[in-house]
C-alpha cells in the first residue's frame, strides 16, 4: 500500500524502513506535519500515517477523502487531534498503536527524578564554566522516600517496579485497581497520596475531568518541597498553580517532559488563562526545574515498536479491510476520571 508518512525525522525513517522490510509497503516520508495546508500532498495515497502532533480536523479529513485516502494510521495511542466523526462520515478508517514502550517512559521518569534529586544539570553547568563548587548541590537519597504514582497502567506499574528497587515506599491511585501494581505498592485515595508522597509522578490519560487535576487545591495538599514529575500529558497541570507552587516552595522540584499546548483533549476548549507557553520562561528560570522535549518515548526500542505496530495495522487493513486497533465510536465517548494510561 502507498503510505504518506507525515512529520518524520531521521529517527522515524530508520525504524520504519527497517520494519517495512517485512511488509513491503511503499512509504513516502514527509518532514512536513499534516495540516490544512499540507493535506493536498496526500492525494493519491490510500493511507496517511501521522504522529501525535499532526492535525486532522474536519477540513483536513475532507481533503484526504477527496484525495482517495481510506486509512488514517496513527503511530501513537492518541486520537485527540483527529476529528473522528468527520473521518467516519467520510469513510476513513482510523487506527492507532496500542501504546508506547512503558519501560522507555518509565526510565525517562526515573532519569528526571535522579537528575533533580542530585541537582545534576546545575552541577554540570558549573563544571562547564570551570566552577567546581559544591555549594547548593546537596541532594537527597531515594531510599525510604514515598513515591506517589497517579495512574497505574503499564507505565505506572513499570515506574513502581523501578522505585521499589530503590527502596522507596510506593503508593498508587487509580479508578481501577490492578493486582499487578499491588505487588509493588499500595493503593490509597488521591488526597492521601498527595499528602504522603515526597515524589508525585503522573501517568494517567488526559480527559475533561483530569485536565488541570494538579492545581492550587492539589498542590496545597502536597508536602512542602515535594518533587512533581509529569511524563504523561502537559495539561494535567495548571501552569499558574505550578508557578505559584514553585515560588512558595511547596513544589521543591519540577520535572516536565511536555507542556499543555502539545496535547489538548478532543472536545475540551483551550484554556483562556495563562498557559505553559506563557509561563515557560519563568519556569526555566528556576534551578530546580528540568524540562525535556517530549522525549520520554524516544528510545530505540520504543521507536522500533511504534514502527512495527503501525505497519502491522496498515497490513491488516490492506489484507482484510479492517483492523483490530481501529478507533471505534465507543472509544471517543470513553472519558473516565482517572483510568490508567497504557
Amino acid at each position: 500500500m502507498r503510505v504518506a508518512v507525515f512529520s518524520t525525522s531521521t529517527h522515524d525513517e530508520a525504524p520504519f524502513s527497517e520494519a517495512n522490510s517485512r511488509y513491503g509497503h511503499a512509504l513516502t516520508f514527509l518532514r512536513s506535519p499534516l495540516n490544512s495546508e499540507t493535506a493536498p500532498i496526500a492525494k493519491g495515497f490510500p493511507c496517511v500515517c501521522v504522529s501525535a502532533g499532526d492535525e486532522a480536523d474536519a477540513r483536513v479529513i475532507q481533503t484526504l477523502v477527496s484525495g482517495g485516502t481510506r486509512l488514517l494510521a496513527l503511530r501513537t495511542p492518541e486520537v485527540s487531534r483527529v476529528d473522528l466523526e468527520a473521518a467516519w462520515g467520510g469513510g476513513i478508517v482510523v487506527v492507532r498503536t496500542p501504546g508506547y514502550s512503558p519501560h522507555s517512559i518509565a526510565e525517562h521518569t526515573l532519569a528526571l527524578v535522579l537528575a533533580l534529586s542530585r541537582r545534576i544539570p546545575r552541577a554540570c553547568e558549573r563544571v562547564k564554566d570551570g566552577n567546581p563548587s559544591q555549594e547548593g548541590l546537596v541532594g537527597f537519597d531515594l531510599n525510604e522516600k514515598t513515591v506517589g504514582i497517579i495512574g497505574t497502567g503499564s507505565i505506572g506499574r513499570a515506574v513502581a517496579r523501578m522505585f521499589e528497587g530503590f527502596g522507596c515506599n510506593v503508593l498508587g491511585c487509580d479508578l481501577i485497581p490492578n493486582l499487578l501494581f499491588e505487588a509493588h505498592g499500595a493503593y490509597v485515595a488521591f488526597d492521601e497520596l498527595l499528602a504522603q508522597s515526597d515524589i508525585v509522578t503522573l501517568h494517567c490519560p488526559l480527559t475533561a475531568d483530569t485536565r488541570h487535576m494538579i492545581g492550587r487545591k492539589a498542590i496545597k495538599e502536597m508536602k512542602d518541597g515535594v518533587m512533581l514529575v509529569n511524563t504523561s500529558h502537559g495539561a494535567l497541570l495548571s501552569p499558574t498553580a505550578i508557578l505559584e507552587g514553585l515560588k512558595s516552595g511547596r513544589i521543591g522540584y519540577l520535572g516536565l517532559d511536555l507542556y499543555e499546548e502539545e496535547d489538548e483533549f478532543h472536545g475540551v476548549e483551550r484554556a483562556t488563562a495563562t498557559t505553559f507557553q506563557d509561563v515557560m520562561p519563568k519556569l526555566m528560570s528556576f534551578s530546580n526545574v528540568i524540562v525535556t522535549s517530549h522525549q520520554g518515548y524516544l528510545s530505540q526500542a520504543s521507536l522500533a515498536y511504534l514502527a512495527a505496530a503501525t505497519l502491522e495495522n496498515i497490513t491488516e487493513f490492506e489484507r482484510t479491510g479492517r483492523c483490530h486497533n481501529a478507533v471505534m465510536r465507543a472509544i471517543s465517548d470513553y472519558s473516565p476520571r482517572l483510568h490508567a494510561a497504557g
